[in-house]
């Protein structure tokens, strides 16, 4: 039995190099936006119209990724090797060829897609050539972040979080290169992306296989048991991905009704919201390993420990932020923004949302969780309850009650209840896998 000091140095040190991994990607493509902006409208329109397609390979990417982590990681904890290697090998060959098919039929109905989009014609020789080489970018994307997911399922996160700061920074230097120098564009971005993903590949790949955490013997393998073994997790991940930007969208339409300047001020302040939980982000990408790996060994207590130290953690830091961003907000909005209007609404927003963080964040840990105890389907349910049954629904009602003021309030409040929900599920997934492992 491993103690809680253990326990939160264990975390801790797989924790902290994901966290400067996640910082430096979220200043590449912040950077490589700002790189974009300068070209003029059209290629900014033109990354407009990509976004939501990004999101449809996000979601396949993370739900693979996932499914990676929770079904390697329990194999591990359960001592068996062979079929952890054989579930790594399987998700690469079907993390390759089913990107690419998505990646092939994109390109060949861009232009039905574009017109679904309502992209107007002058947007089009710029995808025309953009989209060949964002496509590439976008694959390259995928297969090393299946290779993250296999080194952490093995416990490392020192070489994905490296290699994330390294490809991120090579992909800053190049992007003003090949998008000004060389006069390529947009095009030089996508390029400038690809040359950085070619650099990670070539040092994670054969760290992987050295490290015999792969391989593509699947000699007593069976596959279509494995293939619905991995689509079990894997598809409620992908549409517990696909929710956020739905209900962006919602409370977008919300928002609209309180004018431009609520939209600009929600945009900007939930940018800084991104940034303000990144240890929570780093944290749903080192928990489930090792929930996982505790799991398949059947160490529950150590899961129960572990999630205490977590939530502890989480709660009190992101406390800690609150205090810090209330006291400094007015000063905050003006680096934010130069207009008053925007000004007043962002000092508003950070003076309430970030309170609820802590509990956002609880329930962000426990879906991480959740799927890495093979309960797919309720941390989907975790995320929906968030969203359409908190989220939404406070909005309105706040907004109802006290305009603009009172949706603030109405979201911080939506993320306190999220946070008690998701912990509530979380306990009865603890109680019911336990008993089921005991009996078994």
């Amino acid at each position: 039995m491993q103690s809680t000091s253990s326990l939160g140095k264990q975390l801790f040190s797989m924790t902290w190099p994901m966290l400067f991994g996640i910082l430096s990607i979220m200043s590449f493509q912040l950077v490589d936006s700002a790189f974009i902006g300068q070209l003029g409208v059209l290629p900014l329109a033109a990354q407009g119209f990509t976004a939501p397609i990004a999101l449809i390979f996000i979601g396949i990417q993370v739900g693979l990724g996932i499914a990676t982590t929770s079904l390697i990681s329990r194999a591990l904890g359960a001592s068996e090797s062979l079929y952890a290697k054989q579930l790594a090998g399987l998700v690469v060959l079907l993390g390759a060829v089913g990107i690419g098919l998505v990646a092939v039929l994109v390109w060949f109905c861009r232009g039905a897609v574009l017109a679904l989009l309502s992209a107007p014609e002058s947007v089009t020789p710029i995808i025309d050539d953009y989209w060949g080489w964002w496509l590439v970018s976008t694959w390259m994307g995928a297969m090393i972040y299946f290779f993250y997911s296999i080194c952490r399922s093995n416990g490392n996160t020192m070489l994905p979080g490296t290699i994330m700061v390294v490809t991120s920074l090579l992909n800053i230097a190049l992007d003003p290169l090949f998008i000004f120098v060389l006069d390529l564009g947009i095009v030089g971005a996508a390029l400038a992306t690809c040359l950085a993903f070619s650099l990670g590949m070539l040092i994670i790949v054969p760290k992987c296989f050295a490290s015999h955490w792969l391989t593509f013997d699947f000699g007593n393998l069976s596959i279509i048991k494995t293939l619905g073994s991995i689509g079990h997790i894997m598809g409620p991940a992908m549409v517990s991905q696909l929710l956020p930007p739905l209900s962006s969208v919602l409370a977008t339409k919300l928002l609209a009704g309180f004018g431009t300047a609520a939209v600009a001020a929600w945009a900007v302040s939930s940018r800084f919201e991104f940034l303000a939980i990144v240890t929570v982000l780093a944290l749903t990408m080192t928990l489930p390993p090792m929930v996982g790996r505790f799991f398949g060994a059947g160490q529950f207590e150590a899961i129960k420990q572990l999630l205490r130290i977590a939530v502890g953690y989480v709660l009190v830091f992101q406390t800690l932020v609150a205090i810090l961003v209330w006291w400094w907000a007015p000063s905050l909005a003006q680096l934010m923004s130069s207009d008053a209007e925007v000004t007043d609404i962002v000092t508003w927003h950070l003076m309430w949302v970030p309170i609820s963080l802590g509990p956002l964040g609880v329930c962000m840990m426990m879906v991480s969780a959740a799927n890495a105890l093979g309960k797919p389907y309720r941390a989907l349910w975790m995320s929906a309850l968030r969203l359409f049954a908190f989220f939404l629904p406070c909005l309105w009602i706040g907004g109802q009650i006290g305009g603009l003021w009172g949706l603030f309030i109405g979201a911080s409040l939506a993320n306190v209840c999220a946070g008690v929900a998701a912990w509530w599920i979380y306990q009865s997934i603890y109680r019911t896998s336990c008993h089921i492992e005991h009996d078994a």
